[in-house]
């Protein structure tokens, strides 16, 4: 019986948020802390500076390896043996090593200097984020597979304790000598890495044996398999990883597992490569407003840290939700969908599914954008304060900040769906052809943040950012617009929510901005919460077909 991709996607999503909402109530907590106990200056240092170096060589190293990989569907991977893309997997520790080398010149030397008090915790911060990288590379051949086969629950389950290992061992250093804050987080990330080594690795290792016992016994006992077998805990494991190419633990190594064709698959290669040139370009795009602010005297430590928190709790829908959406749904559709063949050559049905499944992830994310457009106008002073007290608020330039980015919201969440889409069922020369126009995106983003942020200060980032994320919009939609015209579908006509329920969140914000400071925080509170579940009620009526779909769907799931 083979794996089921939507469950399997759709289960990954669901943990994915979970997993989301658990990382994110660590992170603010341990956030909160330090504003108050060690100092906005360190925050700067870490999430900005130490946690930039860490995003920049994690995603430049592993990014175009994983999805190329990825794509290697089953039905195109006859020209793709498991030994290569084993061997595949191991080429992103190389790669992690030539991109340390000069991020860690840039980072000691080129950047805006840190002051004199931290600089010996810096540095060895940076030399330890470094290497914890390179560490946490050296498991991405299992965390492939994991992806591969849908081991959703040992997904969540590792990186929940990665997130805990890592908090624990800061707040047990930073706690003992405040003045450590830095060495602290240096010494968690490289906890936390080998801790992402040893948990993958020791998981397979047991795993491999016990599916290499299950498959001799049922071998052994075929001729006479009792029922009382298939009750076996063994077999709600084991029962669809026939397929399994692992038979021991050193298959995981570059070039053990027997191989009759070359070492690396040359086609896998190029689109590597072409995800690679993408890559550099997105990276740019995702945290250039952070490369702006080490790079350039436009804000000082204290400010990007003001910056940094503002910005991730304006960030909670895309962490949340549209992240895990995004990525689940990109795995789909590269299961569903084959990059270098014509939509009107392959399977409708499956041709069919993936437009309605695109439509209604667009407008169900663009929903949430509204919501948190039209609400957060409302409740970002509220949540600002009961977040970092009135000191933090003081002067409005967060509240500030905070209102602007729920407008940024809206943009994310459509662009997350239809990029990932069009990057999903893209062809290699496709891919090319967008880099390009990637590039412009990219170099028109530093530009413009550059410019925005010196007429309008940090609210620029977002003026930026909105803008860029536009242009990307429209370019996506362009794309799925002309692959599916052939077909007779326009999965772009699924993407506008229903009247009343745009009427109902424009309302529900204007009535709770009218009543903002007229009325207790706590009536306003009540206020919002009564308004915000009208309008979810609303959205559920609209769409009961919808829901009544996934509720079967998720029922029919539940006993298979």
């Amino acid at each position: 019986m083979p794996r089921n991709i939507l469950k399997s996607s759709l289960y990954d999503a669901g943990f994915s948020i979970i997993f989301q909402i658990l990382c994110r109530i660590v992170t603010f907590g341990i956030n909160a802390f330090i504003i108050r106990h060690v100092g906005r200056e360190v925050l700067g240092i870490m999430n900005v500076r130490l946690l930039l170096l860490e995003s920049t060589v994690l995603f430049l190293s592993r990014e175009a390896v994983s999805r190329a990989a990825l794509s290697a569907t089953s039905q195109q991977r006859e020209k793709c043996t498991w030994s290569q893309l084993i061997n595949q997997q191991w080429i992103t520790v190389i790669i992690c090593i030539f991109v340390c080398l000069p991020c860690c010149y840039v980072w000691l030397h080129c950047l805006s200097s840190v002051d004199i008090v931290y600089l010996d915790q810096y540095r060895f911060a940076c030399y330890a984020v470094l290497l914890s990288c390179v560490i946490e590379l050296c498991a991405e051949p299992p965390v492939f597979v994991s992806q591969v086969f849908c081991f959703v629950k040992l997904k969540i389950g590792l990186n929940t304790l990665h997130i805990f290992v890592r908090s624990v061992i800061f707040l047990t250093i930073a706690l003992t000598d405040s003045t450590a804050a830095i060495y602290a987080f240096a010494v968690a990330q490289l906890a936390s890495a080998v801790t992402i080594v040893l948990s993958h690795y020791g998981f397979y290792a047991f795993y491999i044996n016990s599916l290499n016992r299950y498959k001799e016994d049922r071998n052994a006992s075929s001729s006479c398999f009792l029922k009382s077998d298939l009750r076996d805990w063994r077999k709600y494991l084991f029962e669809n990883m026939d397929d399994f190419p692992l038979k021991k633990l050193s298959d995981f190594l570059p070039g053990v597992m027997k191989n009759e064709s070359k070492f690396l698959n040359s086609e896998l290669q190029i689109l590597t490569l072409s995800f690679l040139k993408q890559a550099v370009l997105k990276q740019i795009l995702t945290e250039g407003e952070k490369y702006v602010m080490s790079m350039s005297p436009v804000l000082n430590f204290e400010q990007q840290a003001m910056y940094d928190v503002v910005n991730n709790l304006g960030s909670l829908a895309a962490r949340f939700i549209f992240r895990p959406i995004e990525d689940s749904s990109y795995f789909y559709f590269t299961q569903t969908i084959s990059r270098d063949v014509a939509l009107s050559d392959q399977d409708k049905t499956k041709v069919q599914e993936a437009g309605i499944v695109l439509g209604h992830l667009s407008m169900t994310v663009i929903s949430i954008g509204l919501l948190a457009l039209c609400f957060g106008q409302s409740y970002s002073h509220t949540l600002l304060y009961l977040y970092g007290g009135a000191d933090f608020i003081a002067g409005g330039l967060p509240e500030i900040l905070l209102k602007w980015h729920c407008l940024a919201i809206c943009f994310l969440a459509i662009n997350g769906i239809t990029e990932g889409y069009m990057f999903a069922t893209n062809t290699s020369q496709d891919i090319d052809k967008y880099n390009y126009l990637l590039a412009v995106f990219s170099i028109s983003f530093l530009l413009l943040s550059y410019l925005l942020t010196t007429i309008f200060g940090p609210v620029g980032f977002i003026f930026a950012n909105c803008i860029n994320m536009f242009c990307r919009i429209c370019y996506s939609a362009r794309f799925i617009w002309l692959q599916y015209k052939p077909l007779g579908i326009n999965p772009l006509r699924d993407f506008v929510p229903s009247k009343m329920f745009l009427f109902t969140v424009f309302g529900g914000g204007f009535l709770c901005n009218s009543a903002m400071f007229k009325i207790s925080m706590t009536s306003h509170l009540m206020l919002g919460f009564g308004c915000v579940f009208i309008v979810l009620m609303t959205w559920a009526y609209e769409n009961r077909e919808l829901l009544e779909v996934c509720w079967t769907y998720r029922k029919r799931l539940k006993f298979e």
